[in-house]
């Protein structure tokens, strides 16, 4: 699998196919079909009619943050800081919640033009105008340590930066972000903050749509996983092994492993997000039932570390000892994270099918849809360009089962 070549998952994306705006019903996009044999189509809305019987969704209700902060200097020079994960505190709800300075792990644009110093910013929050710092630490590998402060602490940092910050955009989408952006590139059931990038799958589901699927038996079930500005990170590399894949955290509370155990069989993903959580999350209950240290600081799943050997262990098997793990730990939700690669080789264990958009070329995103349709993955985007399909986060949407 580590041989594989990068160069195997590029297909021409013209320009005029990107989405940069979202179409003006949710769930009027296009919806692609694929069967594990035949490629068709219908409209989003209709969705209902191609699910197989029970089918439980797994939907991933993190909730896209402002992270985007633009500093002006004095001599008139622009330094965007783009957050991607607390530092200080380390838990999302607290640093959200923290009405005092707290550190994050950022990306730094223009960094030549912040040699030292602070950078301030003025915004304005219930009427009234504060005042947003910016000291850089040190450095976190190719990020950088920010420490971020403000001049009123009945304000908490959820404010701030909903009152500073910008959606931050995907750079394909090739413009600043609009008004609208703030309610169409979150999920209608977006709910935790911390993310830098929408789950887009789900950007087609209405709170109708939703409430039609469970009349008509298709439940659902949430997960968290924040996504990092790692999803949009292009393999630089010939073959897939020279690529350092990022690692997000993710979230799974105890009653959603009990309806997973419930409906294994039935389990469509939707978003790439929750392929990687529910498929890192049986890898956990592996590594438990291995024996290997499963305290709060090994909850995490390694790149390759599904590769390493083949594992007998089922589904059920895993997921029962992550239920035991939380009740010995007292808790009601697991935390964790994941650095996991889903490439053409891989055994799904969890799903039978995935809702996704059309991703870039030569993504690791592409590279896990291959996993999943093999080389069909070119017939099925072939058909999408040849009939008119919007790609990437505002694009279309397809259903992959087998």
């Amino acid at each position: 699998m580590q041989e594989i070549r990068i160069d195997e998952y590029n297909y021409d994306l013209p320009e005029e196919r990107i989405a940069r705006y979202p179409l003006p019903e949710r769930d009027g996009s296009k919806l692609l079909l694929y069967d594990g044999e035949k490629v068709t189509s219908d409209i989003f809305r209709n969705i209902s009619r191609h699910l197989p019987e029970s089918t439980h969704l797994v939907l991933n209700n993190t909730r896209v943050i402002s992270a985007r902060l633009l500093f002006r200097k004095e001599s008139g020079a622009l330094v965007e800081i783009l957050c991607l994960e607390p530092l200080l505190p380390y838990s999302y709800e607290l640093t959200f919640s923290s009405s005092g300075p707290v550190e994050w792990k950022c990306m730094i644009g223009n960094l030549k033009k912040w040699k030292s110093g602070v950078l301030s910013m003025k915004f304005r929050a219930g009427g009234k105008e504060y005042t947003l710092n910016a000291e850089r630490i040190c450095s976190e590998g190719e990020a950088w340590r920010i420490r971020f402060s403000w001049n009123n602490k009945r304000l908490v940092f959820s404010d701030v930066i909903e009152a500073s910050g910008h959606i931050p955009l995907p750079p394909y989408i090739n413009r600043e972000d609009e008004a609208d952006d703030r309610l169409r590139y979150q999920t209608v059931y977006s709910e935790t903050e911390g993310s830098v990038a929408a789950p887009t799958a789900g950007l087609h589901f209405t709170g109708e749509l939703l409430g039609s699927l469970s009349d008509r038996g298709i439940s659902h079930s949430e997960i968290t996983l924040h996504v990092g500005a790692g999803t949009f990170q292009p393999v630089r590399t010939p073959g897939i092994a020279g690529h350092i894949m990022h690692c997000e955290r993710f979230s799974v509370k105890k009653d959603t492993i009990d309806k997973l155990l419930e409906k294994h069989g039935k389990i469509i993903a939707v978003g790439t997000t929750s392929v990687r959580t529910l498929e890192s999350l049986y890898w956990l209950g592996v590594k438990i039932l291995s024996g290997k240290p499963s305290g709060d600081c090994q909850n995490t799943v390694g790149q390759w570390e599904p590769y390493l050997k083949d594992i007998d262990i089922t589904v059920r098997e895993s997921l029962s000892a992550l239920k035991q793990y939380l009740a010995g730990k007292g808790i009601s939700e697991l935390e964790a994270s994941t650095s996991m690669i889903i490439v053409p080789g891989y055994r799904f264990r969890m799903i039978e099918g995935m809702i996704t958009n059309f991703h870039q070329p030569g993504s690791t995103l592409l590279l896990l849809v291959s996993a999943w349709t093999g080389n069909d993955w070119k017939r099925i985007y072939r058909y999408a360009l040849d009939n008119e399909f919007r790609f990437l986060s505002y694009g279309d949407s397809s259903l992959l089962l087998k």
